[in-house]
């Protein structure tokens, strides 16, 4: 871990930012993932929503999937299910996972992939290991992030992205010391590729033993920080991070020039993070819109998760292919 990486001394760097003229975001509050089982039984660590981080606008729920290692037939995923009015980002860090909407979207991502599906006004899908991992076992770690969308895009056609691997911009620390993989959003003039309809950063660094990175970061956006694996501080207080653990980042100490994070990876890493520290950090505008949810509908009023139910039950939500419909597809059940 990871799979998509690369020698930091190759990487363009990101700009140094100055010490007394930015304004560093303070750790706001921490709060441990807790662990659920979803789809056909497989667990993940959810740092929210839960009871004690409801929402992180624009975030709806953050899943993170392993890191797992399958014995031969043990690896699961979901079956078809629906979704409406938010979006879906799955990435895989290692192993692979196959996903098919009724859109026609879909394929199989891997080793640093990501899949981004906007339901947006309605959508089903269905998300697997492949049957390799299935027969044979392996490595499983990935992380699902569900986005929210504004009212005035909650009725968009659905639309899928598939972002390969080599498609993730790639940057490393202003020293060269580490890799940071940008899959959506800007960290100054260096963009990733995702498409978005409501503007974030999302953001996969390695920082390396001992090193500090800085990330520019755009003022209008909150921003959180997520472990993978590993140990570090976050801020200039150096509040301790370890795996499975999220910081919500406030706003400065003071209004500088320019926004940013500051995050510095523990000497010694545990066996896990033994490349470095390895964390997610995200951040968006957020919508600041009533939220009226429901397992897979994320909408804003209670009529319109009404809605939602009555139009999938009455298949306006796409047609599962026939040699596809499983046993059982339900929106009662289904979450991811």
């Amino acid at each position: 871990m990871p799979a998509v990486t690369a020698n930091p001394l190759t990487l363009p760097r990101l700009p140094r930012l100055p010490e007394s003229t930015t304004g560093w975001r303070r750790v706001a509050k921490v709060v441990t993932a807790e662990r659920h089982v979803e789809g056909e039984g497989f667990q993940v660590r959810r740092p929210f929503p839960t009871a004690s981080l409801a929402l992180a606008d624009p975030f709806l729920l953050l899943d993170h999937m392993g890191a797992v290692e399958y014995a031969p037939g043990e690896a699961m995923g979901t079956p078809w299910h629906p979704h409406r009015g938010f979006e879906t980002v799955t990435y895989m860090i290692d192993g692979a996972f196959q996903h098919q909407d009724t859109t026609g979207g879909g394929g199989v991502i891997t080793d640093g992939g990501t899949q981004w599906m906007t339901a947006a006004s309605g959508i089903q899908h269905i998300e697997q290991p492949t049957p390799e991992l299935v027969a044979k076992g392996g490595l499983f770690h990935g992380v699902q992030l569900w986005v929210n969308l504004p009212r005035s895009k909650k009725w968009l056609e659905p639309r899928y992205q598939d972002i390969g691997p080599r498609d993730v911009a790639l940057v490393t620390a202003e020293d060269g010391s580490s890799v940071v993989r940008i899959i959506a959003g800007a960290l100054g003039e260096h963009q990733g590729p995702g498409m978005t309809h409501t503007p974030i950063n999302y953001v996969h660094a390695t920082v390396a033993p001992g090193a500090r990175l800085a990330l520019p970061w755009p003022r209008e956006f909150n921003a959180m920080v997520y472990v993978l694996s590993g140990d570090g501080v976050v801020g200039r207080e150096e509040i301790g991070l370890g795996e499975g653990q999220f910081a919500m980042l406030g706003g400065s100490h003071f209004q500088g020039e320019q926004d940013g994070i500051l995050l510095r990876a523990a000497d010694a890493q545990p066996v896990a993070g033994k490349n470095g520290w390895e964390v997610l950090v995200l951040g968006g505008l957020p919508i600041r819109e009533p939220v009226a949810r429901y397992g897979p509908f994320v909408m804003n009023t209670r009529e319109e998760i009404i809605q939602a139910f009555e139009d999938f039950q009455a298949g306006r939500m796409g047609t599962v292919p026939a040699q596809q419909v499983p046993h059982r597809t339900s929106a009662d059940t289904a979450v991811n």
